[in-house]
């Protein structure tokens, strides 16, 4: 399965920290307890709702006694060698420098396929440390525990999009509290990379998520992870093929450990990553997100995205059949959007084909549809080499984050780093994306350009599709 924390292994940033004297604050659920961290506060493994098997986010019951925040909480279950987590996995965990005044928020979701990760693999301490912003990093539901098609199941109709409601849940936590810990509740930005990125990129359709963010980062990833109910329903037959079981009422007895288990065997490793995802139902999520924003233009929201030269390049070496790519392995990446993608023969037009179509087309997409529209967006693309490799997904978090590896051009690690910290605090980073498709290019030089961008009018909105 691909998960970050074994292909990023630099990134892997140390959570050795000096803990002094505890410091309690109170939440609008009860007190909790946190730690000083190398001179800031944390507060670990905060609940921010409650979930029943495949019911959406309530909010948590409230507590009598103070509850200790200092131990990060259970990962969401999914698939590491062995099924791992816990269902009670709604948490968050909040860096502070301190718990007076009103500083910019930034909310860390997690990559992972939609499948794997947890919010405690990000270091918070690199934006709260030393700019002054809250970092708050939390935990959603995965896999078919966020995403399963369960329409057909009364009660259970918000079961494709609960991840969203928790993401959604953690929002309103924070307004609801950010204030008692020094954070300003209407200067929230939402960041997040691949999958992290595609569910962040939800709220903006999301009729729920109106008016608790202002600001979204988005690495490498858009609207087209929603799926439609047809491929929704699909990708539940194939898990209910592997469990042998008829009805889909029969998820609701089933342990986790079976449910997670068989999905591993669906996924299939890196081929399956493209499988679960937020399904449109003009409820929780409006369909033909790029038509629906075209429609209702952006107010007060603000939009940081852009993509890396050689996405591709990482999933090629994980499934190395992408190398020589065939319309089964097409397929098993694209679904029957597949048969659309016709890469050339020579390895560095497959690696700058499948670029395109994984990440590419869709960040320029949503850049065209909002720089159309005179929104606040900028555009950006990360192109600095690594051990003469070219840029690849996710090779841009340590920069932005900070590594405890060597990075090839540490001065690009400080300025991409100062872009997005002016970003969060509501700074003009570079000039707005607009008709004229300027944006700031990473690499070497790093230098404010022109991205033209791609596009295949033939290629759905939606990235994956089944039928």
């Amino acid at each position: 399965m691909f998960m970050l924390r074994s292909i990023f292994p630099a990134l892997a940033l140390l959570f050795q920290c000096s803990i002094s004297t505890a410091q309690t604050v109170k939440t609008t659920r009860g007190y909790i307890k946190g730690t000083e961290e190398q001179g800031i506060l944390v507060f670990k493994g905060i609940p921010y709702a409650s979930a029943a098997r495949f019911k959406a986010p309530t909010p948590r019951p409230a507590w009598k006694d103070t509850l200790s925040c200092t131990a990060f909480g259970p990962v969401a279950p999914q698939f590491d060698g062995k099924v791992v987590g816990d269902e009670d996995c709604l948490r968050l965990n909040l860096y502070t420098p301190g718990l007076k005044g009103k500083k910019p928020v930034v909310v860390w979701v997690h990559g992972g396929g939609m499948t794997g990760g947890t919010g405690m693999w990000m270091n918070g301490h690199a934006f709260a440390d030393h700019d002054s912003i809250i970092t708050i990093t939390i935990n959603y539901r995965l896999g078919a525990l966020g995403f399963l098609y369960l329409d057909d199941v009364p009660g259970y109709e918000t079961a494709p999009n609960n991840a969203v409601l928790d993401l959604i849940a953690s929002l309103q936590w924070i307004r609801e509290n950010i204030a008692a810990f020094g954070g300003n509740p209407d200067k929230i930005t939402v960041m997040g990379e691949s999958a992290g990125a595609k569910l962040s990129s939800v709220l903006l359709v999301a009729p729920g998520a109106k008016g608790k963010y202002q600001q979204l980062v988005l690495e490498s990833g858009g609207v087209n992870c929603i799926r439609d109910t047809t491929t929704a329903r699909a990708i539940r037959q194939r898990l209910m093929d592997t469990l042998g079981i008829s009805d889909p009422k029969q998820f609701l007895t089933l342990t986790v450990q079976d449910i997670i288990a068989a999905q591993a065997k669906v996924l299939k490793g890196a081929s399956g990553t493209n499988y679960f995802g937020p399904m449109a139902d003009n409820k929780i999520i409006y369909s033909d997100a790029y038509n629906w924003l075209q429609k209702h233009p952006l107010k007060n929201v603000r939009v940081l995205l852009g993509s890396n030269k050689a996405e591709a390049l990482l999933f090629m070496n994980i499934d190395k059949r992408l190398y020589h790519p065939d319309a089964t392995v097409l397929r098993d990446w694209f679904g029957r959007n597949g048969d659309l993608v016709h890469p050339p023969m020579d390895t560095a037009g497959i690696i700058q084909t499948l670029s395109r179509i994984m990440y590419q087309l869709h960040t320029y997409r949503l850049a065209n549809v909002l720089g159309a529209q005179k929104a606040n967006v900028w555009l950006y693309s990360f192109e600095q080499p690594a051990h003469g490799k070219p840029a690849t997904h996710g090779q841009e978090l340590g920069y932005i984050w900070g590594s405890n590896q060597p990075l090839e051009n540490p001065a690009l690690q400080s300025k991409i780093h100062a872009d997005w910290v002016n970003f969060i605090k509501g700074k003009n980073p570079w000039t707005k994306y607009d008709s004229r498709k300027l944006g700031m290019i990473y690499g070497e030089p790093t230098y404010e350009g022109q991205i033209p961008g791609y596009e295949d009018p033939n290629y759905p909105a939606m990235g994956f599709l089944l039928d």
